[in-house]
């Protein structure tokens, strides 16, 4: 029996949609579901934080931060660490070298792959994204403490992970 069929009929004041007020009791036991629905609120922060100001798209963000992170790597690592096809991480990184935020050189050790780099810029432009998206995640999401807030992260990354046994 889950949680929702062991409440009832009865409505709960935490079953309700965080928007718009409907009853949701069975959704709120779908992880699906709850994680869908703090994507939209960390989705308006990025864009408010990174997006907009920066002219950043959040998977751009991403593979710049991985970039920054992982000096060297190639393209075909950054599509598999992903999950994505490489046409676009191509795509990506191809926008990322227009904006002289990425360097892309042949390999020292197979001149057939491809290493990247960030750029001084964007080396500076992913320190920058970095802090205002977590400033501003932490602003909105006020109501957990930053212990709670690690034990989800922490626990969101388990649930990533356990895709990988």
């Amino acid at each position: 029996m889950t949680r929702a069929q062991a409440r009832g009929p009865l409505r709960q004041p935490g079953d309700e949609t965080p928007s718009g007020h409907l009853k949701a009791s069975a959704l709120m036991d779908v992880l699906g579901y709850q994680l869908a629905q703090a994507a939209v609120l960390t989705s308006q922060v990025f864009t408010r934080s990174v997006g907009a100001p920066h002219g950043l798209r959040p998977v751009e963000y991403t593979v710049l931060q991985l970039i920054q992170e992982n000096p060297g790597t190639s393209p075909v690592r950054l599509a598999k660490a992903l999950a994505v096809t490489k046409a676009n991480i191509t795509m990506w990184v191809d926008r990322l070298v227009a904006r002289d935020l990425v360097l892309r050189s042949p390999s020292s050790s197979d001149k057939r792959a491809q290493e990247l780099h960030t750029t001084a810029a964007g080396a500076a432009l992913a320190a920058l994204a970095t802090t205002a998206v977590v400033d501003g995640e932490a602003a909105v999401l006020h109501s957990l403490s930053r212990a709670e807030r690690a034990m989800l992260i922490e626990l969101l990354q388990k649930v990533a992970r356990s895709a990988l046994r």
